[in-house]
C-alpha cells in the first residue's frame, strides 16, 4: 500500500516540470488554520430541487463544508445517482440520522476544544489517471492516547456557483476513506494513506481533501482540509 501511494505522488510530480505543479503534487494542510466547524449538507439523489435551491443556510465562520448526495431507493434511476455516494449512508448512520424518507438535512459539528488539541494533517497529490494519492496523519494528546478514534478522509470537488444548475458553490464529496485509527502514526506513516479513485466526470483541478477525527462519543476532535489547485 505504501508503494501505491508513493508511486501515485511521484508520478504526479513527474507529470509536470513547473514549480507550481510540483507544489500542488504534495498539497497539504500545513500552514493553514484548522477549520473550527464541519458543516455537512445531505440531499437525496432524487431531490433535484435541493441541488437547485437559491438559498442555503450560511455555514459558521471558519467552517469546512461538505455536500453529500445520498443514494435513493430508486437506485440508478434517481436524477443524481451518478454523484451519489454509499459512504453518505455510513456517514448519516454515524451521525445518528436515518436515511429513510430523507430529502435534505444539514448537520454542524463544532470541533471539541477541551484541553490540549490533537494535531491533524491531511494531504493529497496530483491525479494520475483515475486515482489521486491522499493521506491523514493524527497525533492525539498524551492524556487521550487510549481513546478510540475514527478517521474520515473525504475527497471533494469544489464546484463554483452555476455548476449543473446549482446557484450556490458546493463542495461535493467524491470519495471517502474511513477507519478506526491509533492515537499516533506508526513509524512516521500516516494512519490513512492510499490512492483514491477519482469518479468519472470529476475535474482534478477542483479536487481537495477534508479530513476529521472523532472520539468514542462521535465528537469531532480534529479537522483539517487541503486544496491547493487554483480556484475555478
Amino acid at each position: 500500500m505504501a508503494t501505491g501511494l508513493a508511486a501515485t505522488l511521484s508520478l504526479g510530480m513527474l507529470a509536470s516540470g513547473s514549480a507550481q505543479a510540483q507544489a500542488v503534487a504534495n498539497c497539504s494542510s500545513d500552514g493553514h488554520a484548522a477549520p473550527r466547524w464541519l458543516a455537512e449538507r445531505f440531499m437525496s439523489a432524487d431531490c433535484t430541487t435541493c441541488w437547485s435551491e437559491t438559498t442555503q443556510p450560511r455555514p459558521p465562520r471558519g467552517a469546512a463544508t461538505l455536500d453529500w448526495v445520498v443514494p435513493s431507493p430508486t437506485g440508478e434511476d434517481a436524477p443524481m445517482a451518478a454523484v451519489a455516494r454509499p459512504d453518505a449512508l455510513e456517514r448519516l448512520q454515524a451521525l445518528g440520522h436515518s436515511a429513510d424518507d430523507l430529502r435534505e438535512w444539514e448537520h454542524r459539528s463544532a470541533v471539541a476544544s477541551r484541553g490540549h488539541r490533537p494535531r491533524l494533517r491531511v494531504a493529497h497529490g496530483l491525479a494520475v489517471g483515475d486515482h489521486i494519492g491522499a493521506s491523514l496523519a493524527f497525533h492525539a494528546p498524551a492524556n487521550s492516547a487510549h481513546g478510540r478514534f475514527t478517521a474520515w478522509l473525504a475527497l471533494a470537488e469544489w464546484l463554483p456557483a452555476g455548476t449543473e444548475g446549482s446557484p450556490v458553490a458546493r463542495v461535493l464529496v467524491r470519495n471517502v476513506l474511513t477507519a478506526p485509527i491509533d492515537a499516533q502514526p506508526a513509524s512516521n506513516w500516516p494512519q490513512l494513506w492510499r490512492p483514491m479513485n477519482v469518479p468519472e466526470g470529476a475535474q482534478p483541478a477542483r479536487l481537495g481533501v477534508v479530513g476529521w477525527v472523532t472520539d468514542a462519543r462521535g465528537q469531532v476532535i480534529a479537522l483539517a482540509q487541503a486544496r491547493c489547485a487554483a480556484k475555478p
